[in-house]
């Protein structure tokens, strides 16, 4: 039979407010490893986290430039060099001709491109958190702030990371166990 390790400890908050202070009291206590809850958005609270630059925007803009390119140069390809026809004393390399397929498929790269680099850089799919096995998330989530401090942190120590979430007054403190 396995043990089982824990995850972390979880501080339950009723507002934004106090989830935010404890926020910004880990990080100055130098907690790394970290994640806060939310039934909607809070505003400050990805700056408070520490949260960085994720790389999505710039891979939105390499697919959106590969995905512009490879189709100007597959219609120029199609057009001037495989199948060149002279209709009417037309130029072969027609550029205005090239624009909308050139324009759609920057966008369908650039919209490929930013969900799946959204996907891989988020660690998703992840069909399995601990924090959903524990059954305070579920029955309360609807309403309340949660604060999450990780095992894996290099400050976290079972007791005085349990005393400082308690010194940030919760309503709760719950362990997770992975």
């Amino acid at each position: 039979m396995s043990e089982r390790a824990l995850y972390g400890f979880v501080a339950e908050f009723l507002a934004p407010g106090p989830l935010i202070v404890a926020v910004r009291a880990a990080r100055t206590a130098h907690y790394q490893r970290m994640d806060a809850y939310t039934p909607y958005p809070v505003e400050g609270l990805a700056e408070a986290l520490g949260m960085r630059f994720t790389g999505v925007p710039f891979t939105t803009l390499l697919c959106g430039i590969g995905g512009g390119s490879l189709a100007y140069a597959m219609q120029l390809y199609s057009a001037a060099v495989d199948y060149p026809i002279n209709i009417g004393g037309r130029p072969l390399h027609s550029w205005p001709a090239f624009v909308p397929i050139t324009f759609e498929l920057t966008v369908l790269a650039a919209a490929l491109g930013a969900a799946l680099s959204m996907l891989i850089l988020n660690g998703l799919p992840s069909p399995h958190h601990p924090i959903f096995e524990t059954p305070f998330f579920w029955e309360r989530n609807a309403s309340r702030f949660y604060l999450c401090i990780e095992a894996g942190d290099r400050e976290f120590h079972a007791v005085a990371t349990r005393v400082f979430l308690e010194e940030q007054h919760p309503e709760h403190v719950w362990e997770v166990w992975k």
